[in-house]
Parts: C-alpha cells; sequence; structure tokens
C-alpha cells in the first residue's frame, strides 16, 4: 500500500503546494501551520492538531522527512516511514494538507505557506519556534497549545526500552 496513493490531494509535494495555496488565498481562507515529526503519533498529537485547525480555516501541517528526522532524533528514528506518517496525519479531518520537507527546520516552507497563524504545541517558548518572527512580522499570530498530559513520544520510547 503506498500512501500516497490514498490521499494524493491532501499529502502536496512543495511543487505542488503553491497552486492550492493559490485557491486558498483568493477565498481569503484563514491559514494554520504547524509542523513535526509526528513518529510515534499519539492523541497528544491529535489534541494540538485539533485545537490548531479551530484557529483557521486551512491546517497546514509541515511533516520532517525521514532523513531530516534521523538528523534531529538520531539513528534510531523516524520508526514509521515519512508515507506512513503522512497517511496517518493526512486520515485527520482537521488536516487539510500535508507537506513533507527535507530541511531540519520548516523555516522555508512557512515563508512559502505564509500562514495568519503558526501553533505549535506547549513544550515550546515562543522565542524557540521557527517561523515565530516571520508570522508576527507580517501581522500573524503565534500560539502554543498546551499539551495533553501523560502523552509524549519521549514517554512511549521510555517504555519500549524498559
Amino acid at each position: 500500500m503506498d500512501p500516497k496513493n490514498i490521499r494524493p490531494k491532501k499529502y502536496l509535494s512543495l511543487n505542488r503546494l503553491s497552486a492550492v495555496l493559490q485557491t486558498w488565498r483568493l477565498k481569503e481562507d484563514r491559514l494554520v501551520f504547524t509542523n513535526g515529526c509526528f513518529d510515534l503519533f499519539h492523541a497528544g498529537h491529535v489534541h494540538v492538531l485539533e485545537e490548531a485547525a479551530r484557529l483557521g480555516d486551512r491546517l497546514i501541517v509541515g511533516l520532517n522527512s525521514d532523513a531530516s528526522v534521523r538528523r534531529l532524533k538520531g539513528k534510531f528514528r523516524p520508526v514509521n516511514t515519512e508515507d506512513h506518517r503522512a497517511y496517518l496525519l493526512a486520515a485527520l479531518a482537521c488536516v487539510d494538507l500535508v507537506v513533507l520537507f527535507e530541511e531540519d527546520t520548516p523555516a522555508r516552507l512557512i515563508e512559502t505557506v505564509e500562514p495568519q497563524v503558526l501553533v505549535k504545541g506547549g513544550d515550546y517558548d515562543l522565542d524557540q519556534i521557527v517561523g515565530a518572527d516571520f508570522v508576527s512580522g507580517r501581522g500573524g499570530e503565534v500560539v502554543t497549545i498546551p499539551l495533553l498530559e501523560g502523552f509524549s513520544s519521549t514517554d512511549l520510547m521510555a517504555k519500549f526500552s524498559q
């Protein structure tokens, strides 16, 4: 099963993104952007994504590629491939688009999307959020969503090593 073929309208390459963004901008949709590895997907991720979606009309999720996750998290990650992670994200009703990025940060993708709202989980301070200056400098909002207690990828990984 190739997840790219199952939900092609929601799992886009960076090249195809601009056409979709142009349509949404013409409709004056409020664009919300978040990003992450989403490697060990859990209820805490869903919570942040659903809350992020409530802040606008369209939720775009930047997804770290497998190579990017390896550089950020180490040689044993990701546990799930980028296609599988994208499939899970695209299956959520609250997610409008999933866009893969190869870099270690989503800075270039954020500048392409030009969201009105940039969202991260509450484990980030505003000064740690990549793209915050760009979004706020354009009059947008930067929002952190409080995390669900007891749900974290780090905790899941710790359970595997016990």
